[in-house]
Parts: C-alpha cells; structure tokens; sequence
C-alpha cells in the first residue's frame, strides 16, 4: 500500500475515535423517576430533565431558596416533571437571570442523595414580544 493510502486509513480510524467517544458523552432525557432508578442501579451518567417550577395558586414559586450573602454559589428551587413528579434540584451556581420569568427549565445533571444536583440550566422563556404589542407601520404614499 502507499503511504498516502495508510494516512487516509488512520485519519478515518481517527474520525471514528471521536465520534464514537462524543456520542458516549451524550445524555437523554428522562423523568426524575428514571434519574432516580439510573441513581439506585449506581448509574451516575448526566441526563437532562424538562420541567416546570413549582408554583402556588398566585402564581409565586414555591421551594426557591438563593441567599448570595451566605452563598452565592448555592441555589435549590423545586422542579416538577412532565409526569408531575415533583423533585429539589441544587445548583452549586449564581441563579441564572430572569429566573422567576422561565416558563420551563430544562437542567442537566444526575440523582446524588436524593436530590438532583444540576450541571447546567436552561431556561425557556417567554417572548418579550406578545401579539397585541407586535404592530406593522406601512408608510403611506
């Protein structure tokens, strides 16, 4: 074989390497039901978990706890699944911003001790830009 052909092998066999390790890195989404069975079989891979925050009749979140004078870097709220499983979530980071406005909140971590310690928040928004306020000026000729 020429060389030229062993370097295209290589460079393949390479390309498959990383690809193959960055699909392992990947996570699923699931329930906090099956982070907690993925916890108890001593699966500790990250997943993702879509939810809504916990809320009383008014409207006012309940179970958010964030004191930056005490901690800043500590941050616990409650978060309640697609299949209504309600469940604490510690984030050992500052609150993201416009925290209280999310509409769902997607987070990415793993079931320690019987909390759900998040890596990452995501928040789901919504449009500063409501229908009633989205006007169209046509000039006049």
């Amino acid at each position: 074989m020429k060389k030229t052909h062993i370097i295209g092998i290589l460079v393949i066999a390479v390309a498959i390497v990383i690809i193959m390790s960055s699909v392992g890195d990947a996570s699923t989404y699931v329930s906090f039901g099956e982070a907690i069975e993925r916890a108890d079989d001593g699966d500790m891979t990250k997943v993702h978990v879509v939810g809504r925050l916990k809320k009383d009749p008014q409207g006012h979140i309940v179970g958010m706890n964030y004191d930056p004078l005490v901690d800043p870097n500590y941050f616990t709220f409650m978060l309640v699944d697609t299949n209504r499983h309600e469940q604490k979530v510690v984030y050992f980071n500052p609150k993201p911003q416009d925290f209280e406005r999310s509409e769902q909140v997607v987070i990415t971590g793993n079931i320690q001790n019987n909390v759900f310690v998040a890596d990452k928040i995501l928040l789901k928004c919504p449009s500063k830009y409501t229908e009633n306020e989205v006007q169209t000026n046509t000039a006049s000729l």
